[in-house]
Parts: C-alpha cells; structure tokens; sequence
C-alpha cells in the first residue's frame, strides 16, 4: 500500500552482489541515470545524476544475474523507498532503493539477443493437466503465446494468417 512506482534508466554502475537472504536469494547492484543538457551555444554539457540501489528478488534473480553486470545500460521498473541506516561513525545516512519488478537492457544503447526461458515438457506417459494440449509439438496453455512467432510455418495450423496480411 502506497509504493511509489518508478522506472529509471541508467547505467549498473557496480558489480552486481548475489547472495542468499534468510531463505531467498537477492541480487543487488547500483544504477546511476545522468542526465545531460544542451547549453545556448548547442553543446552538451553534464546536469543532475541518480544514483539508486536495486534490488531483484525471486524469479528476477536469474535473468538479471545471467545476462547483466557492470556497465550495461539498463531500465529498471519498481518501488522506490529510502533505505536509513547508521553508519560506521554513527551517523545517520539513507539511501535511495528500488525493489525491481522488471529489469532490462536499453535497447537505444545497447543489442541485446534474447534467450526464452523455457518450460520442462511433461514426462511422454504422463496424462495432460487440465488446460494443456497434449498434441504433438504444441506449446502448454502456460507457456508464451508468442512462441508460435518462432514456429516453423509448415507446423502452423491451416487458419494461420501470415504476417503480411
């Protein structure tokens, strides 16, 4: 009740930390997103700069932590709240934190080849679930519709519309 949504896209301007939370696992880096300002003779020069901790929790962990580190330029969706802590003199500090609900490469300044997660099939001698199709070479209901863009056309059903239509 009352996050504060936020989408911010920078640069992971750390290593990113994976490690174990109690029983959850946490993977954590900073982003700075800088922005820059055209002056009244039209070069750039630097303006305000945000610098932000994220953390990535559950599924998130394993796509974030396979495919992004230090460096890449990123888009990160979440809940910003300000994190308080003492620190070493015991001065009292915060820190601007964003729990991750999406993470991603930006792709206006960087490729990006994308890899699905895929789904275990089903044992062969096993009865379908309620909502699968147990037909040959046919996605479950639970994977990812888009899947059939990969398909061979030959395997499409005959009331397939083709893209260019």
């Amino acid at each position: 009740m009352f996050e504060t949504p936020i989408t911010v896209v920078g640069t992971i301007v750390t290593n990113p930390e994976r490690r174990w939370v109690g029983d959850q696992e946490l993977f954590k880096f900073r982003v700075a997103s800088n922005s820059r300002r055209r002056t009244a003779e039209g070069t750039w020069e630097p303006g305000n700069s945000l610098y932000a901790t994220v953390n990535c929790w559950g599924r998130l962990v394993t796509g974030v932590g396979a495919g992004l580190g230090k460096g890449d330029a990123v888009i990160v969706v979440g809940n910003v709240y300000t994190s308080e802590y003492e620190d070493r003199d015991g001065n009292r500090r915060s820190s601007l934190e964003i729990r991750a609900t999406s993470v991603g490469p930006d792709l206006a300044r960087t490729i990006a080849r994308i890899e699905k997660r895929r789904h275990p099939e089903p044992a062969a001698d096993a009865a379908p679930a309620e909502g699968e199709v147990s037909a040959e070479g046919h996605d479950r209901a639970d994977d990812d519709p888009d899947d059939a863009i990969d398909a061979d056309p030959s395997e499409l059903d005959d009331e397939a519309i083709p893209l260019s239509a």
